[in-house]
């Protein structure tokens, strides 16, 4: 199957109508489809995985291809300097958390990407290295808890960057992490304490919604199961 061949399957799936309501979330419209999140995943489970492809279809600068390149490309031998250049385009918070979420956060550099996207200065590769911490802490089961303990290190340092976008995903990841297991919403909280603490605006609001969160009693009783 060639690029050309599934944009132009991807444009008979999309709708102004979906591009509209997707700008009034706060996703780029400027080289939208407007497809489902839900039609893309589909779609790209029946391509399969596909190198070449997921290249080509990045290269087109459409929010649609992009997602389902995320989905072909091959975690496992999917090169580090690729996923550099392909955050450096991050330019939306819906194309930055999908490619997190189905193909970065499964890749053997994950965590090594999580922490060093965490301190850059552009906004939606900041969100990248947050957004990893978020899906890391759901989709990987194995790995040790010091992980995450470093990452409530970096949650704390990071929490006054006053971007929407940024700040979001920073709570995002605080309240995953609390979420994992009852030793890391321990960590979480007291993370949470600390930073409700700084005098600022970003990291207040981080730290409150994440204290309600992870002492309510929906999330004590889950992880007491």
């Amino acid at each position: 199957m060639e690029s050309e061949e599934v944009i132009s399957q991807l444009k008979s799936m999309g709708s102004a109508r979906n591009i509209e309501g997707m700008g009034r979330f706060g996703i780029k419209t400027e080289n939208n489809l407007g497809v489902s999140v839900t039609t893309l995943r589909n779609y790209a489970k029946k391509i399969g995985t596909n190198h070449n492809l997921a290249v080509k279809l990045w290269e087109s600068g459409i929010r649609d291809a992009r997602m389902v390149a995320a989905c072909i490309e091959d975690s496992k031998t999917v090169s580090e300097e690729q996923i550099d250049k392909w955050v450096n385009d991050f330019d939306s918070w819906d194309i930055c958390d999908y490619c997190c979420g189905h193909l970065i956060d499964k890749t053997p550099f994950a965590y090594k990407k999580a922490k060093e996207w965490s301190g850059r200065k552009e906004e939606f590769q900041k969100r990248a290295g947050f957004a990893l911490m978020a899906w890391l802490a759901v989709h990987d089961k194995k790995t040790d808890d010091s992980e995450f303990e470093e990452f409530l290190k970096i949650i704390k340092k990071e929490s006054t960057d006053e971007r929407n976008f940024v700040r979001k995903a920073v709570n995002w990841a605080l309240r995953n992490i609390g979420k994992r297991d009852i030793t890391m919403n321990k960590k979480a909280v007291e993370i949470a304490k600390e930073i409700q603490k700084i005098d600022s605006k970003s990291a207040r609001w981080i730290a409150n919604d994440a204290i309600r969160e992870l002492t309510s009693e929906k999330v004590k009783q889950r992880l007491k199961k």
